[in-house]
């Protein structure tokens, strides 16, 4: 997946270029997506290259938010006038999309490319919806990375990375001593759900996680285990600097890249900013894509859709483009993702991806993203419930109630 900020003023331009001309003109060539930082237009350009390179007519319409992307495209689908594609992320609903018939299946363009050879089973499964693959597959991300500057890191006396959390508070504090800001995040809702997510599967494990989110049960969200992950979620805010309120990835990711921060946790588009500003992983920073050597590994990717009402020979061909291995590899050096193929040469890919494509290698460790775990207004109830905790002073009982209530009642406002 990549980051889902959010943008009014992009959003409105991309509404008017979506509808303002549809009754002249329909924009069949139109590519919905919300990859708009410096790392991921670049990486956009790689797409875009190698389908025009093919043939292919590409108009980009780029959104800042997620959220909006996606209602663009559900919006254009129902009114008749659909994108040549979409991003969508493995969800909830993405599956909805494809269960209602709106989206072209592309069995023939899998068959031909062997994607049941070359591409996780883990994947290709959530490809797969009711025996038919949907969906071309773009980028397979983990969102819970932790990144580290390694100035910073120098400066205030740390060794390496925290590999437990006990270590990742030490470091935490040392680098306050240090007048550094210790850890940058973002205080926007979708990255404070981030943020527990990480503390969730570092502290709590994979069974607790798979247990809250799969399983959705109330006895694990109201028990002592949860209890001390939600206590460590929120101790995590003395280290966050004042300007961290609404403050997008990107912009925290930049204080790493300057050595004003030491820690922080995102996925691994990050890397793209990084690789941006011509750091090399390893020597000028770190990726630790769980702080255990067994910590679980969150499955998460971008995807393009092909609604029903476009051009489909010009669909199957951007799908079969995005996937080819060479674009695959030059996509996933810019955004900072592990390709979705597993037929590719690694030693071609920096060391954090490396990394990241060894623990997918390993099914015992591997858990499904929240997004695919959740519908939609269950995942956005947790993330207010997970937010507001972030940001108010809460008893952590009643915090933990409030989470019960809202996987069990999302539509209901909590106190």
């Amino acid at each position: 997946m990549s980051a889902p900020r959010r943008g009014r003023a992009t959003w409105a331009l991309a509404t008017l270029l979506a509808f303002g001309s549809a009754a002249a003109q329909p924009l069949r060539s139109d590519v919905v997506h919300w990859w708009t930082s410096g790392s991921e237009a670049a990486a956009v350009r790689a797409l875009a290259e190698a389908y025009q390179g093919a043939g292919g007519r590409w108009r980009d319409l780029a959104v800042t938010s997620a959220e909006q992307a996606r209602e663009i495209a559900r919006t254009r689908i129902a009114a008749g006038n659909p994108p040549l594609a979409a991003q969508f992320n493995l969800s909830s609903e993405f599956t909805e999309l494809a269960r209602q018939g709106r989206l072209q299946p592309l069995d023939d363009v899998a068959a031909q490319a062997h994607w049941a050879q070359v591409l996780p089973p883990a994947l290709l499964d959530a490809l797969r919806i009711d025996g038919h693959v949907y969906g071309a597959p773009l980028s397979i991300h983990m969102p819970v990375w932790l990144w580290s500057s390694t100035a910073a890191l120098r400066r205030a006396g740390i060794a390496r990375e925290p590999r437990s959390m006990d270590e990742l508070f030490a470091a935490l504090d040392r680098l306050q001593a240090a007048g550094l800001v210790p850890l940058a995040h973002g205080g926007q809702p979708w990255q404070d759900l981030h943020l527990f997510t990480a503390v969730l599967l570092n502290q709590g494990g994979r069974t607790l996680y798979l247990q809250a989110l799969q399983q959705r049960s109330a006895a694990a969200w109201q028990g002592d285990a949860m209890r001390r992950v939600l206590l460590s979620f929120k101790r995590l805010r003395r280290y966050v600097d004042a300007a961290s309120p609404g403050r997008d990835w990107n912009d925290s990711t930049a204080l790493l890249i300057s050595g004003r921060a030491g820690l922080q946790f995102m996925g691994d588009w990050a890397k793209g900013e990084f690789a941006q500003a011509g750091l090399q992983a390893g020597r000028d920073y770190g990726c630790t894509p769980g702080l255990a050597a067994d910590a679980p590994y969150v499955v998460d990717g971008d995807v393009f859709v092909f609604p029903k009402g476009a051009d489909p020979a010009a669909q199957r061909l951007l799908a079969r483009v995005v996937t080819a291995p060479d674009t695959q590899l030059a996509f996933s050096a810019r955004k900072g993702s592990v390709p979705v193929r597993m037929d590719l040469d690694l030693r071609s890919l920096d060391p954090c991806a490396r990394l990241g494509a060894e623990r997918l290698r390993d099914p015992g460790r591997l858990v499904a993203n929240i997004e695919h775990l959740l519908p939609p207004a269950r995942h956005r109830a947790l993330e207010r419930v997970i937010s507001d905790y972030w940001n108010r002073e809460q008893p952590v009982e009643r915090v933990q109630q409030a989470l019960v209530q809202a996987l069990q009642d999302p539509d209901r406002r909590q106190p």
